[in-house]
């Protein structure tokens, strides 16, 4: 009777060859021997290992007393991460909680980490908040748009390669207007661009209106432009007006849509004109400039001063000739003669007087063109 080599699978209670011959059905089992070894050694092969063939292997000789000698072979898995069983790309609204999955199998067990793909932290809730996130579920409690983004669920066991998984999250909310300028003034025959910052998703329609007017479009009067900002949910509302004048004087109004709801916001544009000017004495404006209804208060402005200006002329004139005949006396009884003083200054106006005229009518200027 000679020696005989059997291989068997331990846990499987299952012989896999003996001697020279295969008995399991398994085509990756083969068997070898070195014939040229005196003890001749004895091989078992298993081609493209899977994670069924790790554990316990039992070499046997069949001598009078069996002997037996015990391997184990470890099957390490490279992570995967399933699919089926892991989040996709969600959509939720600002306020609510969210949790993402992300289950991944190997050997040994994975260790799932989770991180923003723009290496952003994690606002997991109000009060805590963190660079990454270990364990198979993210949760987000009160999530807001500062959350939206990309989530790397990445799988790991110190085989490579390592896997990840990229989950999306959208945050949608209503549009939210910001508006620097409220009021805004600008020269007649300039160009001026007014402003309006949104933020909205999903992204808002927007546009501009005079009033409660039609839509604004392109033309040679108005240029209408829309960027992106960052992030991608906001968006930097601008309305240049070209060449303004009195008629675009008013109210414009920047509107933002989006399926989550819709707001506007106010902007006053109000034109401004040259500054007037003192020429020879009498205050000039350019009238052509001017409204019909501003030029109708320039002109009495214009009157009333003239004609204030004409009392105090005759007024002193009056003074002049009745201290003129005083002096005469004076001189006769022996007082100085002051005359040559008053002649001097008799036909010039109070520049007290003339300088607070001046203002009074500039202020009433603008308070027409305010109002």
């Amino acid at each position: 009777m000679y020696t005989q080599v059997a291989w068997m699978h331990f846990e499987q209670s299952a012989i896999l060859t003996v001697h020279n011959h295969v008995i399991t059905r398994n085509p990756r089992i083969s068997v070898t021997h070195d014939k040229h070894d005196r003890h001749r050694t004895w091989y078992l092969h298993i081609n493209n290992v899977q994670e069924e063939d790790k554990g316990r292997y039992m070499c046997q000789i069949n001598t009078v007393t069996a002997k037996t000698q015990f391997g184990y072979l470890n099957v390490v898995v490279p992570p995967n991460i399933d699919d089926s069983l892991s989040s996709s790309d969600v959509i939720v609204r600002e306020g609510s909680n969210i949790s993402l999955r992300c289950r991944a199998t190997g050997s040994p067990k994975p260790i799932i980490k989770w991180k923003r793909d723009d290496n952003s932290r994690i606002t997991i809730s109000k009060n805590r908040i963190v660079n990454d996130w270990e364990g198979d579920t993210l949760e987000i409690t009160r999530i807001s748009r500062l959350d939206m983004g990309a989530y790397l669920c990445i799988a790991s066991n110190g085989v490579p390669p390592t896997v990840s998984k990229r989950i999306k999250v959208s945050v949608d909310f209503p549009p939210m207007l910001t508006i620097p300028h409220q009021l805004v003034g600008a020269p007649e025959g300039f160009n001026v661009t007014i402003e309006c910052l949104t933020e909205a998703h999903p992204t808002s329609l927007n546009y501009w209106t005079r009033g409660e007017g039609p839509i604004i479009h392109d033309s040679s009067k108005f240029k209408v432009e829309s960027s992106i900002g960052v992030p991608a949910y906001k968006t930097h509302m601008k309305l240049t007006i070209i060449n303004v004048s009195s008629s675009d004087d008013g109210i414009y109004k920047c509107v933002a849509k989006n399926p989550r709801g819709e707001t506007d916001g106010i902007i006053r544009l109000y034109v401004s004109y040259p500054p007037t000017t003192i020429q020879n004495g009498n205050f000039n404006t350019d009238l052509n400039r001017m409204d019909n209804g501003y030029n109708a208060d320039l002109s009495r402005s214009e009157k009333n001063f003239k004609s204030q200006s004409n009392e105090i002329t005759l007024s002193e004139q009056k003074s002049l000739v009745d201290k003129t005949n005083d002096n005469e006396s004076d001189h006769i009884l022996g007082k100085p003669d002051h005359s040559k003083e008053l002649l001097n200054g008799s036909f010039r106006i109070n520049p007290n007087f003339l300088t607070l005229s001046i203002l009074f009518i500039i202020l009433d200027l603008i308070y027409l063109l305010l109002n």
